[in-house]
């Protein structure tokens, strides 16, 4: 068996036999790294839950501790109250008197009290003063002799906590402390535990208990939120006081200084492992990263002969998808390094010879412009177009005189003397007397609104780019439009950046999405922008051009964006 992997090692291929045992001497050392990793991030991740248990804990410990003497002080309020002593002291001869005790003494106290503290629900004081009941205020004291809490309230003054047997309230109790009146007064001061423990149910977002037990370790209050976890599951104070509930729990306790109740925050561990699972697998990844880049490393070098010629095998790709801007170096001396450095000089004379093709075409379509340009006679143009205005302002046709000037700004700025460079202002005035013209041809069929930011009109831009847009949006628009409604061209102007954004909106036909893929390109019908595209795309170079959004039957929108600045050929 020994003898026969052997030989099958040995008939392996070498460039295999560098990938696996480059491989198997990584694998030793990764997989031992990972271990290590794993048991260090689950240590450190249990003692990160540890501490944000605790700080959680001590938080909310200082906020009980702070309401616990909020109700002592609003008990000592009223048991060290002048009026309230005397009141509860005082032998009274008509029910007038006592009445007005209520009225004037007893009452406003303790509402005054209960409103400062929205926690309390009720305050009592139990009396063997022959004093009339007065609602819960003022019970008789032989009421309160069944409660747990009445031989520790007669036989001491100090406050003290209990809870109800409900267990829905906190009970401070105290008793008056009258050294020369004969009179028992316990003041019983019932507080609504849940809003007491308000802040419980919110520690954390989730999987946690909260647990406040009496210093005998019975269960006062309990909150849980621990997925699958059932009630009779629920550990009490005992079982979180345990060393081994480690095993299953984090757990931080403390203790309330005003009442000796211990409060037990807990999580599961498996809780704090779930993030340590998030951890293990980014761990495994970078293990798997490890060996691929390992495997990457013993496959490179058992390349290293062929990769020359795997190199100059994509650039011949590249030149044959007619891609010629890259470098190709070689630091060998051989015979592929001298093919390398043949190829080299060859894709850069072609590189040479494209873009002398390209400017070349470049300055044909100046050139092309120009002469359509020079084929008008602007003198004669404007002089006629000046002769009709003033003949039809002499004839009272304000009309025709008003298409003549507006004939006569658009050629005007059309033409720029000659020039393929213009500015914004210009190139909107241009936009603005040829739809001026088209409405007056339209007999106003549509509506017109422009949207032009004030900071763009003096930036230099190619000209005749925005007028075959709005020509397209009412030929091809407007004019078709079989929606209910009156005709609107919108033309906006902004600036985005270190961009100028021109959009060309109508609420004409529209046309098919497709349409929109194929305007721009060499086999839609056409419309005139093709040849926008094009300049843009030479000038201002890619990035920049033409964008068509149109909804069949509801309108298109033309973006064009063009470069706040020419390039410096311009």
């Amino acid at each position: 068996m020994y003898a026969k992997i052997l030989r099958r090692i040995k008939n392996m291929g070498f460039r295999k036999k560098i990938t696996g045992i480059s491989l198997a001497i990584s694998l030793i050392p990764v997989i031992l790294l990972g271990i290590f990793s794993y048991g260090q991030m689950r240590r450190l991740m249990l003692e990160r839950e540890s501490l944000a248990l605790r700080e959680t804990l001590r938080q909310e410990t200082d906020h009980l501790n702070y309401k616990l003497e909020s109700y002592l002080s609003a008990l000592n309020l009223i048991c060290w109250n002048e009026g309230i002593r005397t009141s509860l002291s005082k032998d009274y001869e008509t029910n007038v008197d006592m009445y007005l005790a209520y009225r004037d003494v007893i009452d406003p106290m303790f509402l005054t009290v209960r409103s400062l503290n929205r926690d309390i629900t009720s305050i009592s004081v139990y009396t063997d003063n022959h004093m009339n009941p007065h609602g819960n205020v003022l019970r008789p004291l032989e009421e309160a002799a069944g409660e747990a809490w009445f031989e520790q309230a007669c036989s001491s003054t100090a406050p003290f906590f209990r809870i109800s047997e409900d267990g829905r309230s906190i009970l401070l109790l105290c008793q008056f402390y009258y050294k020369y009146v004969p009179y028992t007064n316990i003041l019983c001061m019932t507080v609504d535990l849940a809003s007491a423990l308000d802040t419980a149910d919110s520690l954390f977002e989730d999987n946690y208990g909260f647990l406040m037990a009496s210093a005998e370790g019975e269960s006062l209050f309990r909150f849980t939120d621990i997925s699958g976890e059932a009630d009779t599951d629920e550990p009490d104070s005992n079982t979180l006081a345990r060393e081994d509930i480690s095993r299953n729990y984090l757990v931080e306790t403390n203790t309330l200084k005003d009442t000796g109740w211990r409060l037990y925050l807990y999580r599961p561990v498996e809780e704090a492992a779930a993030a340590i699972r998030q951890i293990t697998y980014i761990v495994l990844l970078m293990i798997l990263v490890c060996i691929l880049l390992v495997s990457c490393t013993s496959t490179g070098l058992s390349r290293l002969v062929v990769h020359p010629l795997e190199q100059l095998s994509s650039y011949i790709a590249k030149v044959e998808s007619g891609n010629y801007e890259f470098t190709i170096t070689s630091d060998s001396t051989d015979e592929v390094g001298r093919l390398i450095e043949a190829f080299r000089k060859m894709t850069a004379n072609l590189n040479h010879l494209v873009n002398e093709v390209l400017r070349a075409k470049i300055a044909q379509q100046k050139y092309e412009l120009k002469i359509l340009q020079s084929q008008i006679n602007p003198h004669f143009l404007y002089n006629s177009l000046s002769l009709i205005n003033g003949k039809a302002i002499m004839a009272g046709q304000q009309d025709i005189s008003q298409m003549a000037r507006l004939l006569s700004t658009f050629y005007r700025t059309m033409l720029n003397k000659g020039s393929s460079i213009t500015t914004v202002e210009s190139e909107l005035e241009n936009t603005k007397a040829y739809i001026s013209i088209q409405r007056m041809m339209h007999s106003d069929s549509f509506d017109v609104t422009y949207d032009i930011a004030g900071d763009v009109l003096s930036f230099p831009i190619l000209n005749l780019l925005l007028q075959p847009l709005a020509e397209n949006a009412i030929i091809h628009g407007l004019d078709h439009k079989e929606t209910p409604g009156k005709g609107v061209l919108s033309v906006s102007c902004y600036r985005e950046g270190e961009d100028i954004v021109f959009k060309v909106m109508d609420n004409g036909c529209g046309m098919p999405e497709e349409e929109c893929t194929r305007i721009l390109s060499a086999d839609s019908r056409g419309y005139g922008v093709k040849n926008i595209h094009q300049r843009v795309c030479l000038y201002y170079g890619p990035g920049y051009g033409l964008s068509y959004r149109s909804t069949n039957g509801m309108g298109t929108c033309a973006v064009l964006r063009v470069s706040e600045s020419l390039p410096p050929s311009e």
